[in-house]
């Protein structure tokens, strides 16, 4: 009985996120509606794509274990970070310019953005090839935390978990495109909210409350870590240095993400980014912040668990699924539907990130001279299915043969994304005296010092940089002080050109309807 409830919901699951993929093959006939939506997606979508596409199994299973262990109930910072840093300020700072900008100058995706913004095929070549090299282990990686909660709720081999997944998902983006996955996204983002909420409320009461939770967290020691008493239940845990690099890392990074800044490209109107902007941070606050929160009482759960120096049952990913273990029939069965949604939401969006990139910025114009729209169309949905095929295939080698490379490489590709992009693109969007220059020392700095992490001359770095998080930190911040710094010694843009651009900033508008992007249709 308990198998058979579990297996209806995922049934019901998966034939929901086909049938709207079928739905909406309508809106992707040509390369706007099938990459953007056309354009004309509302702040509910849109708030709940970038939501969705922002938090997955690697923070549900991976980072909320792993960062919970480390830092308690401190590790809540990071969610409070995503919420307020990564999506309140990006929707703030980038949304509006992000989606005018774009829009005059007919770029669909980032790399486009680099090459009309900065007048320069091989920047935008430079990008798409960056896109292609480290978005590939960042979607393998997505797989990792379902092999123990399938194991967990049903004993089926992880090859299976990821070949259904790998599948169902591809049926969907490559049917409907951006709008199925957007609406797909809305859908797994209310299981999201309502899935950690759930947990969350299940895991305290296991333990007594929250308050006789945070009790026990504060009798937890561990002299390997922290001599103090109660550090684990403090306010910045038992090394707040290293808790700031992770906050810095998965907040400010997503700036910089072209799966996350591409959402803003599809939004409809001025008044849709600022509703897009609060249902987006509230979403964050509740996924984010409960999933971090949730992490932080693991320690409470290490009678369960065989601690290998230091680390329990030898990963970190084994945190969340203990805890869940003990939970009935029917929130394991909406837990693992919650690591599905969370999982297949960022897989869609990766991917039709990756494909387009490919598309529109590398082969047509460089290898295919001549492609009209229904080539285009063909050409991304044909990489759609080859990238998830790939990632599927990285995915199984990695968990089989226990390869480290990959997942060493995924640990340093958000680091190496967010820094290369970030500020380049923000100093593009504001400062018209951001040079072609500035964002080829960016790239070139962030993922050059990236891989060097993962080398074997990574010892030659300081001991605080030897770790991905906070060398993906220090490429952002870098990235922050270099473009500005480049750009005043040398050559700027052409005014005319700037000027041209950034008019779009200075359209003039009419009391009636104050809105420079589009109308709401109200």
């Amino acid at each position: 009985m308990d198998l058979f409830i579990k297996l209806a919901m995922l049934i019901v699951f998966f034939g929901l996120m086909v049938a709207i993929g079928v739905y909406c093959r309508r809106h992707a006939t040509d390369v706007n509606g099938f990459v953007l939506g056309g354009r004309n997606v509302g702040p509910w979508l849109t708030a709940f794509a970038y939501g969705t596409s922002y938090f997955s199994a690697v923070v549900f299973v991976g980072y909320a274990g792993q960062f919970g262990w480390k830092y308690g109930v401190a590790a809540t910072w990071a969610g409070l970070g995503n919420a307020f840093i990564g999506s309140l300020m990006a929707w703030a700072i980038l949304g509006r310019r992000t989606r005018v900008m774009t829009q005059h100058l007919d770029s669909a995706t980032m790399p486009e953005f680099f090459g009309k913004r900065f007048d320069s095929k091989a920047l935008k070549l430079c990008a798409s090839a960056i896109i292609f090299i480290f978005l590939i282990p960042y979607t393998a990686s997505l797989y990792n935390g379902l092999s123990r909660l399938f194991a967990m709720a049903f004993d089926i081999d992880y090859a299976v978990c990821v070949i259904v997944m790998a599948v169902l998902t591809g049926i969907y983006v490559i049917a409907g495109g951006y709008m199925a996955t957007a609406i797909n996204d809305f859908i797994q983002g209310v299981i999201m909210l309502f899935g950690i909420t759930a947990v969350i409320a299940a895991v305290l009461h296991s333990q007594g409350g929250f308050l006789t939770a945070l009790q026990k967290m504060a009798e937890v020691s561990d002299p390997a870590v922290s001599s103090a008493p109660g550090v684990f239940n403090s306010f910045f845990g038992p090394d707040p240095i290293n808790l700031l690099g992770v906050v810095i890392l998965t907040s400010l990074g997503t700036w910089g993400l072209p799966q996350m800044v591409q959402k803003f490209y599809a939004i409809k109107s001025e008044s849709a980014i600022n509703k897009g902007m609060v249902i987006s941070t509230i979403f964050a606050l509740v996924v984010a912040g409960g999933c971090y929160f949730l992490g932080g009482f693991g320690r409470l759960f290490s009678d369960k668990m065989e601690i290998v120096n230091g680390i329990p049952n030898g990963s970190y990913d084994s945190v969340i699924p203990t805890m869940l273990s003990g939970l009935p029939t029917i929130l394991i069965a909406i837990v693992v539907i919650l690591v599905l949604s969370a999982s297949m939401s960022t897989l869609s969006s990766l991917v039709l990130t990756s494909s387009s990139t490919l598309t529109l910025d590398f082969i047509k114009g460089t290898v295919v001279k001549k492609m009209d729209e229904k080539k285009q169309v063909l050409c991304i949905r044909i990489l759609v299915a080859v990238f998830i095929a790939i990632s599927s295939v990285l995915a199984i080698i990695q968990y089989r043969s226990s390869v480290t490379f990959i997942a060493q490489l995924m640990g340093v590709s958000w680091g190496a994304l967010a820094g290369a992009f970030l500020a380049p693109f923000m100093y593009g969007l504001y400062w018209k005296r951001t040079s072609k220059a500035s964002c080829w020392v960016s790239f070139i700095f962030s993922t050059v010092f990236m891989l060097l992490v993962i080398s074997p001359l990574k010892s030659f770095l300081p001991a605080l940089l030897q770790s991905p998080i906070n060398a993906g930190a220090f490429c952002m911040i870098m990235g922050l002080i270099i473009v500005p710094v480049v750009s005043m010694f040398t050559p700027a843009p052409k005014k005319e050109r700037l000027d041209e651009i950034f008019a779009c900033y200075e359209k003039t508008v009419t009391v009636k309807v104050k809105d420079s992007i589009g109308n709401d249709n109200r």
